[in-house]
């Protein structure tokens, strides 16, 4: 049987660097991807700078954005991408919760919990 690998700092820190690095590097290429699929389709379309013309409505909810970029639509592809980097620091706070818990380090489970209500409060709550 292979060794079972305890909880320690330098381990937790180790996947904390990992899923910091895929989560940029998955979100850079997926906004790479929307951006070269947009200059592919609208490349040459000429640019007026007078007007600034805002993100349309059905990209600025989470559904819309996952509808877009689920039909190739590369607005929603670029948008998806900028979710993904969002949520790269919050998947971080989560997983450093459970590594805390594994640890049994009651104070910073409580502290890094706190953190990550206010980020989902931030994220999430109304105004």
């Amino acid at each position: 049987m292979p060794p079972v690998k305890s909880w320690t700092d330098q381990r937790i820190e180790n996947l904390l660097a990992n899923l910091l690095r895929a989560g940029v590097l998955l979100s850079a290429l997926v906004v790479l991807a929307g951006g070269g699929i947009y200059l592919f389709r609208h490349g040459q379309a000429p640019v007026e700078f007078r007007v600034f013309r805002g993100e349309p409505a059905d990209l600025r909810s989470l559904h819309g954005i996952i509808r877009s970029a689920s039909q190739l639509h590369a607005r929603g592809i670029i948008q998806l991408g900028l979710l993904l980097l969002i949520a790269t620091p919050v998947a971080r706070v989560a997983l450093s919760i459970f590594g805390f818990a594994k640890e049994r380090d009651g104070t910073y489970v409580v502290f890094t919990l706190i953190v990550f209500s206010v980020l989902l409060y931030s994220l999430l709550g109304t105004t």
